[in-house]
């Protein structure tokens, strides 16, 4: 199970992609986004890490054979850091049953193995709110909407970036300028991840782009409230909180392929994620994923919390998807299924 909680404090802008390349003619364009970053993202920063603690035998070093079989990441969520604000109190998707607005809220049950809005009388609501905290987890939608529910605390702001020539201050003729989105995230909030492995404070280049990011890690304490949600098992019902990826390198599906694994009977989802993962200096081959805040109803209980699912569910990319937490997910109780 999970032991530490990584947090990650940027220091300045961070940004959400690497952004498209605009001529010095066309200036119209905006780079697509990706924020925050993946929990692979963090993984090859834990073996970045590793390899400079190898190099200066630093007593933090632990085999590369021992990290690829015991680290496990998941995320991204994030916390607020306030005073009186609890870190491990972190947001996470809201299951797409629940329907919260700013102003009122529904839900999805189940009649007579069809979704059915329960109050049919506000059809027309749409959420504006898509995180919630992991302890308002499987609390009545009202009380979400009153407590924890919450939109991104991040901001896109476009960045214009030149390329001068060599020897004069002009933009190169081609390729001289490109978009990037820079994120801006306010001081009291910071990108939270679950690990198997702390990493020792300080400061670290974090991304695509490298910014500089300051990395706390905090040990979760065995009597964390939320720790007893993740050993919880899972019957029919359950939602993601991190993006999903099933299938093949060749095929993305939306569960998984196994015998072993109950076909789910009804989901509640949206579009498919763009999904793709740097692996050892190179990219992954690129995916969709279904996209967290999913929700799953399955013919058959599994009876098995997402810490016991079977690797074999999980796609490879040279390592199980499952180590970088692939599909977490907890249960939801949904009206309608016993």
């Amino acid at each position: 199970m999970f032991k530490y909680l990584i947090t990650i404090y940027p220091l300045g802008m961070m940004y959400g992609s690497s952004g498209g390349f605009l001529s010095p003619e066309n200036l119209v364009g905006r780079s697509r986004s990706k924020f925050p970053p993946d929990a692979a993202t963090l993984s090859g920063l834990f073996f970045s890490a590793n390899k400079v603690y190898e190099k200066n035998k630093s007593p933090e070093y632990k085999s590369h054979e021992e990290l690829r079989e015991k680290l496990y990441l998941a995320g991204p969520f994030w916390s607020k850091t306030g005073v009186g604000e609890d870190i491990f109190n972190f947001h996470l998707p809201i299951p797409w049953h629940k329907v919260i607005s700013k102003t009122e809220v529904n839900e999805w049950q189940v009649i007579e193995n069809k979704w059915q809005l329960k109050n049919q009388n506000k059809r027309d609501i749409e959420p504006d709110y898509q995180w919630q905290t992991i302890g308002s987890w499987n609390k009545k939608t009202e009380i979400i909407q009153a407590q924890s529910a919450a939109t991104s605390p991040w901001q896109y702001v476009p960045v214009l970036h030149p390329k001068l020539k060599e020897q004069e201050r002009h933009v190169q003729d081609r390729d001289g300028l490109f978009l990037e989105n820079a994120v801006q995230i306010p001081d009291d909030i910071c990108l939270t991840y679950l690990s198997t492995y702390s990493l020792p404070d300080g400061w670290y280049r974090f991304g695509g782009e490298n910014h500089v990011v300051e990395i706390k890690t905090e040990p979760i304490s065995e009597n964390e409230p939320f720790l007893k949600l993740f050993q919880q098992p899972i019957e029919r019902t359950f939602a993601l909180i991190t993006p999903a990826v099933w299938g093949s390198n060749q095929l993305s599906l939306r569960y998984p392929q196994h015998p072993n694994f109950p076909e789910p009977e009804l989901m509640l989802t949206d579009k498919p994620v763009p999904y793709r993962c740097r692996l050892g200096g190179r990219m992954g081959r690129g995916r969709y994923a279904v996209p967290a805040g999913s929700v799953y109803v399955l013919k058959e209980p599994l009876n098995q919390s997402w810490w016991e699912w079977e690797n074999d569910w999980f796609p490879k990319e040279g390592f199980s998807l499952k180590k970088v937490g692939c599909g977490l997910c907890l249960p939801v109780e949904i009206e309608g299924i016993n």
